[in-house]
């Protein structure tokens, strides 16, 4: 799957969570995005089986699709923390950064980093008590 489609279905999986229900002009005003272009990247999510759109246009992500959505959405959320936290950037460049890594990063390097989070911040803990 090409990055546009990832992004398109950790849209979807935030749109979801955050509002309960997602059409595609939802997803365009997001992304801020065509109606057209969010017209063709949902026709290409659904022949690939991601998403399903019922009769009033309410989108929904398949089993497949959600699994696919929530890896990026935590690779997401883990390269943001890390590039803040750790590398100490700052939070609005972190974010842009990790939106473009979370594609790319290989699934040994996400884990280490994953990893190191996890005992850094258990080290933070431990360091507090």
């Amino acid at each position: 799957m090409y990055e546009s489609g990832e992004n398109y279905l950790e849209t979807i999986l935030i749109l979801q969570n955050k509002n309960g229900s997602v059409r595609s002009i939802d997803i365009a005003r997001e992304l801020n995005f065509s109606k057209p272009s969010v017209s063709h990247a949902v026709g290409l999510l659904k022949e690939s089986k991601y998403i399903e759109m019922d009769s009033k246009g309410y989108i929904s992500l398949t089993d497949m699709g959600r699994k696919k959505a929530e890896g990026i959405y935590e690779r997401h959320q883990v390269l943001t923390k890390f590039f803040a936290e750790i590398a100490k950037v700052c939070e609005e460049v972190a974010e842009k950064d990790a939106c473009r890594v979370e594609h790319i990063i290989s699934e040994e390097t996400f884990q280490g980093i994953k990893k190191f989070l996890e005992k850094f911040n258990s080290q933070v803990i431990k360091d507090k008590f």
